[in-house]
């Protein structure tokens, strides 16, 4: 569930504005009291009152409703008097200096201790893009006791790539440090796209990718090299974030499938329209369009996944990785991951050094079956050979790498 403590709405017909009949029974006096981006109230986590309100609402979802997790969103703007607002988190400084609310980070230990004591199984999330040290430790180890952080950086960082720089000048150097840029002893959980951009007027990745194109040339059969661009990308772009992520993958529902639109609900900003409440499952079944395509692959990436217990085991390793060839590979869960992000350059017999043995390809993102072009064959096997290079013996692999594609392979032996 997405609890949201980290402020309360200004509606004073319904919400606890001025509840007693003044703006700070629950909240901060004064300006500290108002977050001017959201037009919502400030909580004072100072307060014990607050302390009981939201901790008995904790325990409330607990014990009514049964629910297991929690979500709690916008941490970054609970944790901090500036909210995260305009502000870089550069060095370990940014997150000890005056302006992080003590009282605020008091109320998340105590909230992780209440709801794990009560619900030992239960999972907490912190929703936190400042990269706030030991949100996701244990209480043992010094943390504040959530038992997953998000890595919202990797999300961001797909949306600039998209929006800002051409796919021939993506730096995989770069792409390889957001997509890995987190620390061992707490937990992340990553994802592709939030549920920001799929509310209230924003963009998915696929609608970035393909958009007006996607009303009229999702029909299987009609060449579209919008379309087959954007199709290439979403699959290996959620391949390549599942494969990095630490401890957990998210996805928000219906984009595994390239959903085309968003979800904005009734509201004066729409005229309390319900035209876009609502995920169109139908295209997912529809025979003749193809989302299926992107459904059965996101089917086998899953599958993969958990096949091989990806996300339990350490890594990823980077083997190789070479901007100008738009090239990507590494190792993790005995598989080899190999990622040609080119738009328009395939290579034959790509040599690259890697772990002795014999390779099975058991993911292939340009499958026929995936609505790719079927480039390559089918659990085709590869071998490494001994090279001499200039100082050493190596074991190099050789490959074939379709431009925008991405292949996996099972280390055999």
């Amino acid at each position: 569930m997405d609890i949201v403590h980290s402020h309360a709405v200004s509606n004073e017909t319904e919400g606890l504005s001025r509840f007693d009949g003044t703006l700070y029974q629950y909240f901060h006096d004064g300006s500290r009291g108002l977050h001017r981006l959201w037009d919502s109230r400030c909580f004072d986590y100072g307060k014990y009152q607050v302390l009981h309100f939201l901790l008995s609402n904790c325990r409330f979802w607990l014990d009514e409703f049964r629910f297991v997790g929690f979500r709690f969103d916008g941490i970054s703007s609970l944790l901090y008097l500036h909210h995260g607002m305009n502000k870089a988190f550069t060095s370990y400084e940014d997150y000890f200096d005056e302006s992080v609310d003590e009282d605020a980070l008091t109320y998340l230990a105590l909230a992780n201790r209440l709801i794990h004591i009560l619900k030992p199984e239960a999972v907490t999330i912190a929703e936190d893009v400042s990269g706030m040290p030991g949100l996701a430790a244990s209480q043992d180890k010094g943390g504040y006791g959530f038992d997953y952080r998000f890595a919202m950086g990797v999300a961001d960082y797909w949306i600039k790539l998209i929006k800002e720089v051409p796919d021939e000048y993506w730096p995989m150097g770069n792409l390889w440090y957001e997509l890995t840029n987190r620390r061992s002893e707490e937990k992340t959980i990553s994802y592709a796209e939030s549920h920001d951009q799929a509310l209230v007027g924003d963009k998915s990745i696929i609608f970035r990718l393909i958009d007006a194109d996607m009303y009229d040339h999702m029909s299987i059969g009609d060449e579209n090299s919008r379309v087959d661009r954007g199709m290439a990308l979403h699959k290996m772009i959620r391949l390549v974030t599942l494969a990095t992520a630490g401890a957990g993958y998210l996805n928000f529902m219906g984009n595994e499938f390239g959903h085309p639109e968003w979800i904005d609900f009734p509201r004066p900003g729409n005229n309390w329209s319900y035209e876009y409440a609502r995920r169109q499952w139908y295209l997912l079944d529809n025979p003749y369009l193809k989302y299926r395509f992107l459904a059965e692959f996101d089917r086998a990436m899953i599958a993969t996944a958990k096949k091989f217990s990806i996300l339990e085991k350490t890594g990823p390793r980077l083997i190789y990785e070479h901007s100008d060839n738009k090239l990507l590979i590494f190792e993790r869960a005995g598989l080899l991951f190999a990622f040609n992000f080119h738009p328009n350059h395939s290579y034959s017999d790509y040599l690259f050094e890697a772990p002795a043995g014999k390779y099975k390809m058991i993911l292939d993102s340009d499958a026929r079956q995936f609505g790719g072009h079927g480039r390559l064959v089918t659990s085709q096997e590869h071998v490494t050979q001994v090279h001499h290079l200039a100082d050493r013996n190596a074991n190099l692999l050789s490959l074939y790498l379709p431009c925008r594609s991405a292949i996996v392979l099972q280390h055999v032996r």
